[in-house]
Parts: C-alpha cells; structure tokens; sequence
C-alpha cells in the first residue's frame, strides 16, 4: 500500500488531552516547588532565626496551606476552561504559588523548626491592629479556613464537577476570595514580622495576587458572571 493512501490516525480524544496537559502543568508546578526550596536557603544569623511561636513561622505554615489549596483549584480550572486568559491565570497561580510552597518550607527546616505549630491557624495574627479576631481558639476549622478565604471541600467538589462558563465563574469568586484572605496575612506579617526573607516574599505576593483580583474581576465581568 503506498504510504500516501494510508489512513490518518484517529484524534486524539480529549480526555487524553486534558490528562497530558493536566500532567504537564503537575509537572512544571513540582519543578517551581523545587526549584523554589533551592533558591530559599536562609542565611538569617542565629540569634534572629525565628522562634516557633513568632509571626513569621506562623505565616510560613499557613500561607503554605493557603497556597496548597490555589494550586488545587487552579489545577482543577486549567484543564477545563476554554478560555485563554483564565488558562493563563491558572498556569500562573499553580506555578508561582508551588514555588513559594518550596520557600516557605525551605524556611522552616532552616530555623530548624516543625511543619506545623500546635497553635491555631492564623493565631499569630491576633497581635495585629487590623486582624486580631483572625485565630480565635473559639472558632471551628471551618470558621477558620473561611476568615482565610479558603474554599470548603464542598465547594472543591462543586468546581470539580462544573464545566463551562459556570466553571469558569465559579473558580473565579473562589479564587478571589482566596486571594483577598492572602493579602489580609501579608498585612499582618508586614505589620508583625522582622525577617527580610519574609517580608520580601509577602510583598511579592501582595503585589502578584493583587494583580490578579484585578484580572480576575475583568473576566467576571466578561464572561457576565453573577454575584
């Protein structure tokens, strides 16, 4: 048979591409989180490596959580958006945030300190003049997780099982919720916290995340998202 007579392969089906491209991105978010540990070596003298009960190691344990989670959801929005710019967003979120999971913990091994702290989450913020009601020991997990911005695992299973434009929309009021309780903690280590390696990251992050409530509230408005 001659070689121009034979048939095409058949396409492949999108299942197959949402899972390599899926695969894809998992695997350039592992790579940033490496590459993110390698480049956060602190050289802090040891009489002002942070205690356990400091501001700064209670924002590198919870704002690892928090960046857990964005990379969760941004995974979950990649490969099922038909839509280039929140495509772009989501690529951006899961790489840089999985960087800074690798700082951040980075950070903790080298003040030689544990993964978790026996306080409750965001407790170190109480101090604060603008958050001291975030961390109350009263407060349930859930309470907690919702003065963060965190999605709860039901509205994780909800964007799961959305598609189109509902997906779309969904993913972006989780995420700038999301975002809004990031730079509620930036605030609070900007106003507690005396490291430079930490102080330098928050305001990275205020910026970048600021930046994308920005965008993100463009698309709500294009794709004519309610609420």
């Amino acid at each position: 048979m001659d070689s121009s007579t034979l048939p095409a392969e058949p396409p492949m089906p999108r299942w197959q591409k949402v899972l390599a491209v899926t695969v894809a991105v998992a695997t350039i978010a592992a790579a940033a989180f490496a590459i993110g540990r390698f480049s956060a070596f602190d050289s802090t003298p040891a009489a002002q490596v942070p205690l356990d009960s400091s501001a700064e190691a209670g924002f590198a344990r919870d704002m690892q959580s928090h960046h857990q989670q964005a990379v969760e959801m941004a995974m979950i929005i990649y490969p099922k958006t038909q839509d280039a710019d929140l495509r772009a967003i989501a690529y951006d979120i899961a790489t840089a945030q999985s960087a800074q999971l690798g700082q951040m913990q980075q950070w903790l091994i080298d003040w030689n300190l544990p993964a978790y702290g026996s306080a409750p989450a965001m407790r170190w913020m109480a101090s604060s003049s603008e958050h001291s009601g975030h961390g109350d020991p009263a407060l349930t997990p859930e309470e907690l997780n919702a003065q963060m911005g965190m999605a709860t695992d039901e509205q994780l299973k909800q964007l799961a099982a959305a598609s189109g434009t509902a997906a779309d929309c969904q993913f972006l009021e989780l995420m700038i919720r999301h975002h809004e309780g990031a730079i509620d903690m930036v605030d609070a280590i900007e106003e507690l916290g005396s490291n430079a390696n930490v102080l330098d990251l928050a305001g990275k992050m205020a910026a970048t995340q600021t930046s994308e409530i920005s965008a993100m509230q463009s698309l709500q408005s294009r794709f004519g998202c309610s609420g």
